[in-house]
């Protein structure tokens, strides 16, 4: 695995509608060489279904995101564990908290998040964690209900080093986008200087959150060496160095290097 890989990303939002067959096919010319994308409602989880089935460089991750929370009830969630069974379907998310905008009631949030995360479990996936503003109530229901046994990342980490310290600990990933290269990300910056370099993934989050000089601006996964190039003034390494030891991370996150294996043998 010689390319970036992309370990968050939407393309299955309406803003890639116009040319989303161009971006995913010309993926491997800017040297993306997978990407997963991942889900935020149970109709977004079947869009992405659709995705991995059409693309052989996308796999999917299935979740409801604590915005749509509110949208699950027991029929919902036994359709989203049969997505989550599919081939090509790595992990369980986008999931977790939001209090910024708190478009579900904070309890619903937290059932369904628990919901999620046991349903991770039981398939022996990795889940996604999306956490906004909620910083003590996410690092607490994670160690209640996970603590490290299935394992996954924390998504657009945004928190401080003491945090992420925490995540660190119990083994989780963190995901790293196009905030690092944003002038007031002192605190990302700090994290990215002092976090094991091989619990770092690259994720780019599109169509959100691209890096400077495109900030404000639809991301992609073809801004990704900007990231890495970020990460690698920070440690001091090459852009390069850094694309192979998060591609390694992402393999192992998702077990993505078997299902490569299988796919291409």
């Amino acid at each position: 695995m010689n390319g970036i890989i992309d370990t968050h990303a939407h393309y299955d939002d309406a803003q890639f509608d116009e040319d989303r067959e161009a971006l995913l096919s010309g993926l491997p010319d800017e040297k993306i060489s997978l990407v997963v994308n991942v889900s935020a409602s149970l109709d977004s989880s079947v869009r992405t279904v659709e995705l991995t089935k059409g693309y052989a460089n996308v796999y999917g991750a299935v979740g409801v995101h604590p915005d749509a929370a509110a949208e699950l009830d027991e029929d919902g969630f036994a359709r989203l564990r049969k997505l989550a069974c599919l081939p090509k379907i790595v992990a369980v998310g986008e999931i977790g908290l939001d209090y910024y905008w708190d478009a579900s009631e904070r309890e619903v949030q937290k059932k369904w998040f628990i919901r999620q995360m046991e349903l991770a479990q039981e398939l022996k996936l990795p889940f996604i964690v999306h956490s906004r503003e909620a910083a003590e109530d996410t690092l607490r229901l994670v160690r209640q209900v996970d603590n490290g046994r299935t394992g996954g990342v924390i998504h657009c980490f945004s928190y401080s080093r003491e945090m992420a310290a925490e995540y660190l600990k119990m083994g989780y990933y963190l995901g790293i986008g196009g905030v690092v290269t944003f002038k007031n990300a002192r605190k990302l910056k700090e994290v990215v200087e002092e976090a094991p370099l091989d619990r770092l993934v690259l994720e780019t989050d599109s169509p959100y959150l691209a890096p400077v000089p495109f900030r404000g601006k639809r991301n992609t996964s073809w801004n990704l060496p900007l990231v890495a190039e970020e990460i690698g003034r920070i440690r001091g390494l090459s852009e390069e160095e850094v694309v192979r030891i998060t591609a390694e991370n992402a393999l192992r996150l998702y077990g993505l290097d078997a299902l490569e294996e299988e796919k291409n043998g």
